[in-house]
């Protein structure tokens, strides 16, 4: 069944102009992590400024069992699916692990497969170091980034797994480089992730790029978090930054079950659920049917 048609909608698509007066007026900026079609009509309706598809499609939505396998192909289908949800929020891309590494040639040529593709706005990519001149050969070829510091997940195993960076003024002052460079290579936005609330607030006044935050205190300009970690659509363990708004799972668990026992006992379909025929309709279709004649025996 398609989607049903949607109310005419005067808000205007967001635009790196208006997050940047954002900013400066200190109105916090919302991002969704959202992964489908459905999900995008959600967040859309209910205002978010910024959507990223993210490489935690990997285990969020297909299975994986960390982001490291997912593909380009496989995040430009999400990403297409998202895009044709969305009417306002601006669409940024993940690229994943292994599509922008090797060459500024290959960062590029990836980056415009999102814009091309899938209609993002914008792109992001993961860490510092050679990331950094992958993110300004990307702006420089014209497309918006959003770089992302301290825990990245693609790294996750070189940063000793998934803990928070920054622990040390060792490790603070690198995040802070990272998070330095990137400003300078161009990018729009840079994630802070997992980063203590401290070293946030020690960045913060050298940020003139927005910096939105997921486990990284409340002093960024605005804050991100997956649409299946604040909807509770899994169960499990959650990072420690998640805060759950709601229990989907349960409900979707809760109905489900419910559909399964009314099939088991025929409560479901019921009458009003049925499709009738006129009874002159039914007549002429009887007279027409075929007879089934009575079994031959052999004996």
């Amino acid at each position: 069944m398609s989607s049903a048609p949607r109310t005419p909608d005067d808000r205007k698509p967001v635009t790196l102009t208006k997050l940047a007066e954002r900013k400066a007026l200190g109105e916090p900026i919302v991002m969704v992590t959202a992964y489908d079609h459905p999900s995008a009509l959600v967040v859309d309706d209910a205002g978010v400024d910024l959507v990223l598809v993210g490489d935690s499609a990997a285990n969020n939505v297909l299975g994986y069992a960390d982001t490291v396998p997912v593909t380009v192909d496989e995040l430009l289908m999400l990403s297409r699916a998202v895009r044709r949800g969305l009417r306002t929020p601006m669409l940024i891309g993940d690229l994943p692990f292994g599509s922008y590494e090797a060459s500024d040639e290959q960062a590029i040529r990836t980056a415009q497969r999102f814009v091309k593709e899938a209609g993002c706005d914008a792109i992001k990519l993961e860490g510092g170091g050679a990331s950094v001149d992958r993110a300004r050969a990307i702006v420089n070829a014209g497309i918006p980034v959003m770089g992302h510091v301290g825990l990245t997940p693609q790294t996750a195993t070189a940063l000793g797994g998934y803990r928070a960076q920054g622990r040390t003024a060792q490790r603070a002052a690198a995040v802070m480089q990272d998070a330095l460079d990137l400003q300078d290579a161009g990018c729009f936005a840079i994630v802070f992730e997992a980063v203590p609330a401290e070293v946030t607030d020690l960045i913060m006044p050298h940020m003139d790029v927005i910096v939105i935050g997921i486990g990284a205190g409340p002093s960024t300009d605005g804050q991100v978090l997956v649409l299946h970690d604040l909807l509770k659509v899994h169960e499990g363990r959650v990072p420690k930054f998640v805060r759950q708004f709601a229990d989907v799972h349960s409900e979707m668990l809760r109905g489900v079950t419910a559909y399964a026992e009314a099939v088991r006992t025929r409560a479901f379909p019921a009458p009003e659920h049925t499709y009738s025929i006129p009874p002159e309709e039914l007549e002429r279709l009887r007279a027409r049917a075929p007879r089934r004649s009575a079994p031959a025996y052999d004996w």
